[in-house]
C-alpha cells in the first residue's frame, strides 16, 4: 500500500515538474527577441525543422500506437479530424505555429487578435495529451519533451509578431498567458481524469485529434521552413535527421 502511495505520489510531481520545464522553456523562447534586437525570425527555421520531425517522429512513435490501442480503429477517423481542425485553426493563426510570421498594416489588430485566440486554442489542445495515463512510460516524458521543442520557437515567433505590430507593452504579459496555457491544460486534464471517468473518456478521443493536429503541424514544418524555395539544405537535413533520431531514442526507454 505505501508503495502504491509512493509511486502514485512521485509520478504527480513528476508531472507537475514537467508542466513547470514546459511553462520555462516557452517563456524563455519567448524573450529571446527582446534580449536581441537584431533578432531574425527566418534563424530559427533550422530549430524549426528539428522540432517538427521530433513532434512527427513522438506523435508516430508514441501517441497514435496508444490511441489506437485505447480506442481502436476509430482512432483513423478522429486523426484525420483533428488533421482539417488544425487547417481551419491555421486560418486564424496564420501559421505562426509552424513557422509563418507575416504583418499587415491594414487591420493589423484584428489580425494580432485573431494569432493570440486561435494559437490559444492550440496550445490548450496541446496540452489535452500531457494529462493522460498513457500504457508506455516512454510516452508521455517524449511528448512533453516533443511540444517544448515546439513551442520554443512558437514562443519566438509570438513575440516577434508583437514586437513587427508595436505591441511590446502586451508581450510579457502576452507571452506568461501563452506559456502557461499547455501546463495548465494539461494539470486540469490529468485531474479531471483522475476523478470522473467520463472526462477520462473524452480525453483518449481527443488524443488522436490532437495527434492528426501534430501531423499536420510537423508536416507543414517540413515543406515551409527552409529557403524562399523550400530547397532541402544541408542544415534542414541534419536538422531532420537529429529530431527523428532523438524520437527514435526515446523509445528506449523502458517501462
Amino acid at each position: 500500500m505505501d508503495s502504491l502511495v509512493f509511486t502514485g505520489t512521485y509520478f504527480l510531481l513528476m508531472t507537475y515538474l514537467y508542466n513547470l520545464l514546459l511553462f520555462f522553456i516557452t517563456l524563455i523562447g519567448g524573450l529571446l527577441p527582446l534580449r536581441n534586437k537584431e533578432f531574425n525570425p527566418e534563424r530559427i527555421n533550422t530549430i524549426l525543422a528539428f522540432s517538427g520531425s521530433f513532434l512527427l517522429a513522438v506523435t508516430l512513435l508514441h501517441l497514435i500506437p496508444e490511441t489506437f490501442t485505447d480506442i481502436g480503429s476509430k482512432a483513423g477517423l478522429y486523426i484525420l479530424i483533428g488533421f482539417f481542425i488544425q487547417l481551419v485553426i491555421q486560418r486564424y493563426t496564420h501559421g505562426v505555429e509552424h513557422g509563418h510570421i507575416h504583418v499587415h498594416h491594414h487591420g493589423e489588430k484584428m489580425a494580432l487578435s485573431s494569432v493570440i485566440i486561435g494559437l490559444s486554442l492550440h496550445a490548450a489542445m496541446e496540452g489535452i495529451p500531457l494529462g493522460f495515463n498513457y500504457h508506455s512510460n516512454s510516452t508521455e516524458p517524449a511528448l512533453y519533451l516533443a511540444i517544448a521543442t515546439h513551442k520554443f520557437p512558437e514562443a519566438i515567433l509570438v513575440a516577434s509578431l508583437l514586437i513587427a505590430t508595436g505591441n511590446r507593452t502586451k508581450i510579457i504579459p502576452t507571452l506568461i498567458f501563452f506559456s502557461a496555457i499547455t501546463p495548465l491544460t494539461a494539470i486540469l486534464a490529468h485531474n479531471l481524469g483522475i476523478y470522473f471517468l467520463f472526462v477520462s473518456n473524452i480525453i483518449s478521443v481527443i488524443i488522436p485529434i490532437v495527434a492528426g493536429a501534430f501531423l499536420h503541424i510537423a508536416t507543414t514544418i517540413f515543406f515551409e521552413s527552409g529557403t524562399k524555395h523550400h530547397m532541402l539544405t544541408n542544415k534542414k537535413i541534419v536538422a531532420i535527421l537529429l529530431g527523428v533520431g532523438l524520437g527514435l531514442l526515446t523509445t528506449l526507454i523502458h517501462d
